[in-house]
């Protein structure tokens, strides 16, 4: 053997070693979500781009083979515009929430149940028959009422039905929920994903809810890229938005975060869903890469929630 065939053996052993303590220290992490379900809300360009969008898939696939029941929550905000321009109907956002008269709606309903939601459950469908498709009417599983009426057919959640996906969840799948809530005459509402999300994980008791975005985190100065903050308390969360110093489009994954850790969800997480494999390190490891929010005495709250058996939804997988 070559000195050079040597060298690169002895790099091959030291990358594997990397890679085995890399597993050794996410073991602490999956003993303490082993069974408890764990919110994701899915959007931005991790969502548009079809590689992140497969790398975010095969991420979900992992945490429930090590145990975990993952929900998602997804938008589609992007793909909504595209539709709304293409049909010269207007594109406008108040606050963060989308202005929304009946011609938008129908375009809502279109991208978010036709085609996004659908592309999704598709994609976690190639590794075996693992994920449910469902918006808001399927089993009343979100219930909203109009928000303000000059916003149009924008709602406001007023309740969440959990029976669906509880029953979903004991039955092994993945629940992928597009955020269009019904109303109590039957009428559909486009409701904010980020708000969608938080309201489920506090309905359901979640151990997580992690919002995927485009950025890596909250920063307490955005075009100062050195403030990102690691992790921070609901108090200061609070203080933060009080001041003033939140981007717009941020507000509505604030304000969830702070609902659903006051609500007794463990953790809420802001990630960017463009780093590959985002979830993972976040949840997993040591590090951590994004932006963690936790209640204001540390968080005993973790152990709190009833787990679901995953028991054979290894038997799903192709």
């Amino acid at each position: 053997m070559t000195e050079k065939q040597s060298e690169n053996i002895r790099l091959i052993q030291a990358q594997a070693q990397q890679k085995a303590q890399l597993l050794i220290e996410m073991l602490p992490w999956i003993k303490l979500a082993y069974g408890k379900t764990i919110v994701i809300k899915y959007g931005g360009a991790a969502m548009t781009d079809p590689a992140l969008r497969r790398a975010v898939m095969q991420d979900i696939i992992l945490l429930k083979l090590v145990g975990l029941n993952p929900i998602i929550v997804h938008g589609g905000g992007k793909d909504i515009n595209r539709l709304c321009e293409a049909l010269g109907l207007p594109v406008e956002f108040e606050n963060g929430f989308r202005v929304t008269p009946p011609e938008v709606m129908e375009v809502v309903k279109m991208t978010l149940i036709g085609k996004v939601n659908q592309e999704l459950v598709s994609e976690l469908n190639q590794h075996g028959q693992i994920a449910v498709g469902l918006n808001g009417a399927d089993g009343q599983t979100v219930q909203a009422e109009q928000f303000d009426p000059a916003m149009g057919a924008v709602g406001r959640v007023t309740a969440i039905d959990t029976t669906l996906l509880v029953d979903l969840i004991e039955h092994d799948y993945i629940p992928v929920i597009a955020s269009v809530a019904t109303g109590a005459k039957g009428e559909a509402y486009n409701v904010n994903a980020d708000v969608v999300a938080g309201e489920v994980a506090t309905a359901i008791g979640a151990h997580k809810a992690v919002f995927l975005t485009d950025v890596d985190g909250l920063y307490r100065d955005f075009n100062d890229k050195s403030s990102l903050i690691d992790r921070i308390t609901v108090s200061e969360l609070e203080a933060l938005l009080a001041a003033g110093n939140i981007a717009t489009g941020m507000i509505p994954k604030i304000e969830s975060c702070i609902k659903v850790v006051k609500a007794g969800v463990g953790r809420a997480h802001i990630l960017n869903g463009t780093l590959e494999h985002s979830m993972l390190l976040e949840l997993f490891t040591d590090l951590g890469v994004g932006t963690m929010v936790m209640p204001d005495d540390g968080g005993a709250a973790e152990a709190r929630f009833d787990n679901y058996p995953i028991d054979g939804f290894a038997e799903k997988l192709q």
